[in-house]
């Protein structure tokens, strides 16, 4: 992140507005990838499911997002699903009318359908396509949503490739190597970047790495990062992904993201994965992200984390106080102002 733009989240957190917004848009997916988090039991807390949820198209849709939105007045929006691109004809309308309010705009997809060639004139939108491997691994995991499918459907658009690691690649040696050859000679492709599969707590998933996978992968990513330049996977990234946070109140993108699910109301908490996450074996890339960002210095021992953190209590404060002077609204307990070292 520019400093710049720290700056402006932080003045976010302190007026108590979140900078990132994940919106689930659609419950609706063609998919059914083994793994996803979106379609875990545990995702809105194990009383409903994604699929349960009433969610909206056309006109009511694109009013509602914009609604949300305007609410949360976030620096950053994440469109996500299900699949955003089922609602391909929404997002048509809503990527401009984000772009107007100066927000910059994520869609995460599995390019099952065509991303429209127009959509490289926003500068502050950029589209994720979720790759699960090499062409014989992903095919079967992300019918039909697969490598010649993507390859048709990508075609004059610019792309960011997301893939998540899972045990059952690391166990192959170069595996990645051959993942980033192929992706990072598409033209279409900006840039590459790796996840680690994230478990909820007590799962036994097969896809979960062990700690050895773990540090296996993290040093593989650091052998290939001088020869892949659209890996954007900095040093300080992967001495994350050795020691993520180690639980939601310690994650800068935990703390400073609101999920939405697709009825527009439903909160996914404690971050976008729901339920109770396994902390000590996240990989997500944004937490990461968001963690390296934080254990920046600023001044002398005083890191750029410690201001978020601050930041985000008073902002929760200042809100609580907001509330307070409805009537209507129930006095929170206060929250006491602690720096996290």
């Amino acid at each position: 992140m520019k400093t710049s733009e720290v700056l402006h989240a932080w003045s976010r957190i302190l007026t108590g507005h979140a900078p990132n917004l994940s919106i689930e848009i659609t419950k609706e997916c063609p998919l059914r990838c083994p793994g996803c988090y979106a379609f875990d039991p545990a995702h809105l807390g194990g009383e409903s499911q994604l699929r349960e949820l009433s969610d909206f198209r056309g006109d009511e849709l694109v009013s509602k997002t914009l609604a949300v939105i305007d609410q949360y007045k976030p620096l950053h929006v994440s469109i996500v699903g299900g699949d955003p691109l089922v609602r391909y004809r929404e997002l048509d309308q809503l990527i401009p009318l984000i772009d107007a309010r100066g927000i910059h705009t994520q869609v995460v997809t599995s390019a099952f359908r065509v991303i429209p060639a127009e959509w490289a004139k926003y500068k502050r939108l950029n589209i994720v396509v979720s790759i699960d491997g090499l062409a014989p691994d992903h095919d079967v995991r992300r019918k039909p949503a697969t490598y010649e499918r993507i390859l048709k459907n990508i075609v004059d658009a610019h792309i960011n490739v997301h893939c998540t690691i899972t045990s059952q690649i690391a166990d192959r040696p170069g595996y990645l190597e051959e993942f980033l050859t192929f992706w990072s000679n598409r033209p279409e492709v900006v840039k590459v970047w790796f996840s680690i599969f994230t478990p909820q707590r007590g799962a036994t998933d097969v896809e979960i790495l062990s700690p050895a996978q773990r540090a296996t992968v993290v040093a593989e990513l650091k052998r290939l990062r001088p020869n892949f330049p659209k890996l954007e996977m900095p040093d300080s990234l992967l001495r994350e992904l050795v020691t993520p946070p180690s639980s939601p109140d310690e994650c800068i993108f935990a703390r400073t993201t609101r999920t939405i699910s697709a009825d527009l109301k439903t909160r996914v908490t404690p971050c976008q994965f729901g339920g109770d996450p396994d902390c000590a074996q996240c990989g997500c890339i944004a937490s990461m992200g968001l963690a390296a960002v934080g254990h920046h210095r600023v001044v002398g021992n005083l890191t750029a984390g410690d201001l978020f953190f601050l930041s985000d209590r008073i902002g929760k404060r200042w809100s609580s106080f907001r509330e307070s002077l409805s009537p209507s609204s129930p006095q929170p307990a206060p929250t006491p102002f602690r720096i996290v070292q």
